[in-house]
């Protein structure tokens, strides 16, 4: 791969950036001009208190496309206070300007910087320089678990059509005086899930669809169980969605490693506090006995499954359906009709 000898003067004003999946994909320098002024080399002859200037940190930057690529080895002047982000722009004002990455806000919000630094999923802009080792060269490459567009920007649309299946919020009916009420702990509850940016980390992380593409079909990932918890937990929400959890989410493929846990940046505990209680929740539907017995004592029907929008939507949103999930027929000549937790049609009010 060529690597541009020109040095950009810290004067110049830094070129703009293309945008792509609605967050800024920089191919240029993306960099301010006095951050480009502090990446000059330290003068020749400096001695004492600019010996510290003279330290230099390797980048070992992933570059190449969805036909393949490599590492390739950048060496800089070590700056105080810098995140990894810092560097990679000071790698694409001074060597490389046609470095791809993704980034936005920089202040740990947008979600949109997520590569993997030293083999550990990260947000570009949360990881200081002075919390790597600093005797070896620091590894930046594209998420794993995704497919990779150009150098360290992947393609996470995956995320997005999975998304786009989710039942959404459906409150009941007001109360008489025409308000809602809910309990401050039922409220505080689901509130957790509400702190997620959308980097999509635990999802890159996840194993059971990093290490099997094969189950993206099949498997919605920890991001959208934190989203499902959320709605499932939420105190006016009166869309059963259990089944649809376990046969169109596949909720029974995880196993609680809690690897995405781990690695989200906002702190969700998002096994412990989404996945297992929807585990649970999906249990008491299939297995529970006295639910069981009651379907069957008193007629009432089990809780239909949100196959039938979510079939619908995945085959719009060019997704596919596996095989070896039947999905349901479309209610009302192809109209979803979402069922309550009473097995009755749910009403909304807007």
């Amino acid at each position: 791969m060529e690597r541009s000898e020109q040095q950009v003067d810290a004067a110049a004003p830094a070129p703009g950036t293309a945008t792509a999946l609605g967050t800024s994909e920089a191919t240029g320098t993306g960099a301010a001009a006095g951050t480009m002024a502090g990446a000059v080399p330290a003068v020749a002859g400096a001695t004492g208190d600019d010996a510290a200037s003279e330290r230099t940190v390797t980048m070992r930057v992933w570059r190449g496309d969805d036909e393949g690529g490599g590492l390739v080895d950048y060496t800089l002047p070590a700056l105080e206070g810098e995140v990894v982000l810092d560097v990679i722009h000071r790698i694409q004002a001074e060597t490389a300007p046609d470095l791809a990455v993704r980034w936005n806000c920089k202040a740990g919000k947008c979600g949109s910087c997520s590569a993997e630094i030293n083999g550990r999923p990260r947000l570009l802009c949360m990881t200081r320089m002075s919390a790597l080792p600093q005797d070896e060269p620091i590894t930046v490459s594209p998420m794993r678990g995704f497919p990779v567009m150009r150098d360290l920007v992947t393609d996470v649309s995956y995320n997005f059509a999975v998304a786009r299946t989710v039942p959404a919020f459906t409150p009941g009916p007001r109360e008489a005086d025409g308000t809602r009420r809910m309990f401050q702990k039922d409220v505080e509850r689901s509130q957790e899930f509400r702190k997620c940016i959308e980097c999509f980390l635990c999802q890159n992380v996840c194993h059971v669809i990093r290490d099997h593409e094969e189950n993206k079909t099949r498997f919605a990932g920890p991001r959208f169980f934190a989203r499902l918890a959320e709605l499932e937990m939420h105190p006016l929400d009166v869309l059963d969605r259990r089944r649809y959890i376990s046969e169109q989410m596949g909720i029974g493929m995880c196993n609680i490693t809690k690897c995405c846990t781990e690695v989200c940046p906002e702190g969700i505990h998002i096994t412990d506090n989404a996945i297992i209680p929807l585990k649970e929740r999906v249990v008491d539907v299939r297995y529970d006995p006295v639910l069981w017995l009651g379907r069957k004592l008193f007629g009432r029907r089990e809780p239909l499954a949100s196959s039938a929008v979510a079939s619908k939507v995945r085959s719009e949103s060019g997704a596919v359906v596996p095989d070896s999930v039947s999905p349901a027929e479309p209610l009302s000549g192809g109209t979803f009709v979402p069922q309550n937790r009473s097995g009755e049609p749910a009403g909304r009010e807007d």
